[in-house]
């Protein structure tokens, strides 16, 4: 029944759209409580709504021929076009910025920080409890959307190789390779992030495969492609620093390629291993490498790459805060960022306006969501409070009475003082004296008192990537290879006048919490250290989750019933289709007030369900 239900995909309205005319519906009182209703079941809403997560979608109309006529056509076309998207507008698009992507799913799941419920604010059906606790299941929205994103974009990098060679065939311009280089890099960029957050991904490199013809790749299959990938990539491209001003602002370059190589042989212990929850992983010393022709273990290779980017002339901003100011262009630690301008991008910078208290937003002329916090675990790595407390703390985090940019204190809407209470925070503080003061807020980013967008649109340009990380990257690789690492690790920490710590794992660790604090990074360094499925402070370990089965995300259950031949990352259960979208129409009822009797059955091989109200 659910194949001929499937073939008939054409009859269902997207999820979305029924929910929403209901509501609209039932506002208008064209739907009353007297009347019986018959919907078509909403079993498989929203399962054909991914069905195209193969397939690009072109931002104009114009026939492909008409686009590719000359070389600065392919540029624009098939190069330059792919950037719009490594930043984001909407939830779930781009690479940070945005929230219920990438960055969240890489930062709320993790002990560094959190989204507590406060009353009738930050529950959204659960949403962000289920992160922070790791229960987020097979069926969840931002997962599915988050992975629909990043194959968007490889599809439309290999429909842009595509173009690029058809235009080779007749044309001779010597900037082909580096273009083709460039998208190469790019697609395996964000391979990268799909190998990182779901495991056994597809492979795809044709932007015509079938949906049919699409199967998974083990987990090292795909790492070894991405590594060969920005290894050949590399030579074609440009040295410049993109993260600064010129013709390669905001783009792939070399030095990019060489982070994301030092990156990943950084993490190559879990990216080779092909089964995840049986307790045994390689060992870096063994995994080997060649570069440039000769052979390295895994190790020797991080500390190669971090060296280069050094050759390429990154170093440490004498000020932390540099890296983060209102236009940040000329830091000469930043290796990769988003382009942030209030006129020429429409990326957006969400994390600072969902931290903040809306009193604290409003007093900076801008608006704030109230939500995000560091958590006890940050607190206490921070020495938040101690005679120890990090020089970084005060830069990352709003604590305590709170000042406005003229140093003016900021006060609650009752007259009383706005202070943030860090120690307060807990997953759930409904109903509690300091439901909307508990936890302490970003403040990593220079306050732009000139961004639109509710403060979203800032001239800040988003850090994905920054040699301060590189130096820990090496520190740590030392250690793992056996030598010391401390000279690494004690000159990122005496930029902020930190005390020195002798370079062991547990310090660097922590170093990465403090350096790192809210730039994406503290899901992937849990997992490679071993440690992110521990139980902390309102996150209890979940039945069986001791086997790591949550370091990886599931396959999105949408995408997989689409394709039978793309397997569940092992240790997550299918639920019940049927029953959630039963659950989400029934909530939606409910808010209307109306009493409901449900009843389902199946009519001629399609299943309905009346709805009595």
């Amino acid at each position: 029944m659910m194949k001929q239900y499937m073939k008939n995909k054409s009859l269902f309205l997207q999820k979305e759209e029924l929910l929403s005319r209901i509501a609209e519906l039932f506002s208008k009182k064209i739907l009353r409580p007297s009347g019986v209703l018959v919907f078509l079941l909403i079993t498989c809403l929203g399962l054909f709504s991914c069905s195209k997560f193969l397939e690009e979608n072109p931002k104009d109309k114009l026939p492909e021929d008409d686009v590719y006529n000359t070389i600065s056509e392919v540029y624009l076309n098939a190069v330059a076009s792919l950037y719009t998207y490594v930043g984001g507008y909407s939830d779930s698009q781009g690479l940070q910025g945005t929230g219920r992507g990438v960055y969240d799913l890489n930062t709320f799941t993790s002990d560094e920080a959190i989204i507590p419920t406060r009353g009738g604010d930050w529950y959204d059906g659960g949403f962000w409890q289920g992160l922070y606790l790791h229960d987020w299941g097979i069926e969840n929205d931002a997962i599915q959307a988050t992975w629909e994103y990043l194959y968007k974009v490889v599809m439309l990098s290999n429909k842009s190789l595509e173009r690029i060679d058809k235009f080779a065939e007749t044309h001779s311009a010597t900037e082909l390779p580096a273009y083709r280089a460039e998208v190469r890099a790019m697609r395996a960029m964000y391979y990268y992030y799909l190998m990182d957050l779901f495991g056994r991904i597809p492979l795809v490199q044709s932007s015509s495969v079938a949906m049919k013809d699409v199967v998974q790749s083990e987990r090292k299959t795909v790492f070894d492609f991405v590594v060969k990938e920005l290894q050949e990539a590399a030579p074609l491209l440009s040295d410049a620093h993109s993260n600064q001003s010129g013709p390669y602002y905001g783009r792939i370059t070399r030095p990019v390629v060489t982070f994301l190589l030092a990156k990943l042989a950084l993490n190559s212990e879990v990216y080779t291993d092909n089964d995840w929850t049986d307790g045994q992983r390689p060992d870096g010393k063994n995994i080997k490498f060649t570069v440039n022709g000769s052979e390295l273990n895994a190790w020797e290779t991080v500390i190669y790459y971090c060296d280069q980017l050094k050759t390429m002339g990154y170093k440490l901003e004498p000020e932390y805060e540099t890296n983060f100011s209102i236009f940040n262009e000329p830091s000469v630690e930043n290796v990769f960022t988003i382009p942030m301008n209030k006129t020429l991008y429409t990326n957006q910078m969400q994390y600072l306006f969902r931290s903040r208290h809306y009193n604290h937003a409003k007093a900076y002329g801008l608006s704030g969501e109230n939500g995000p916090s560091a958590t006890i675990e940050a607190l206490e790595a921070f020495g938040y409070e101690t005679a120890e407390q990090d020089p970084r703390f005060d830069i990352c985090y709003f604590a305590g009475i709170v000042h406005d940019l003229k140093g003016n204190i900021i006060k609650l809407d009752n007259g009383t003082v706005l202070e943030y209470l860090p120690w307060k925070v807990s997953l759930d503080i409904t109903d509690t004296p300091y439901e909307q003061t508990a936890g302490a807020r970003m403040k990593k980013y220079e306050v732009d008192p000139t961004a639109t967008k509710d403060g979203k649109l800032m001239e800040n340009d988003i850090v994905l990537f920054r040699y301060a990380d590189a130096l820990l990257m090496k520190s740590e690789a030392k250690v793992r290879n056996g030598a010391n690492g401390d000279e690494e690790l004690n000159e990122v920490r005496s930029r902020v006048n930190a005390s020195p710590r002798t370079a062991t794992l547990e310090n660097i660790l922590a170093e990465r919490q403090l350096e790192l604090a809210w730039e994406g990074w503290r899901r992937q360094d849990l997992v490679r250290f071993g440690k992110f499925t521990r139980a902390y402070s309102s996150r209890p370990q979940l039945p069986d989750e001791a086997s790591g089965y949550t370091t990886v995300f599931p396959i999105p259950e949408k995408i997989r019933v689409m394709n039978e031949r793309l397997k569940q990352n092992p240790g997550y259960k299918k639920s019940s289709i049927f029953i959630r979208r039963i659950e989400d129409l029934y909530y939606l009822l409910q808010q209307s007030n109306y009493s409901i009797k449900t009843k389902s059955y199946f009519s001629n091989s399609l299943p309905l369900i009346i709805i009595a109200i």
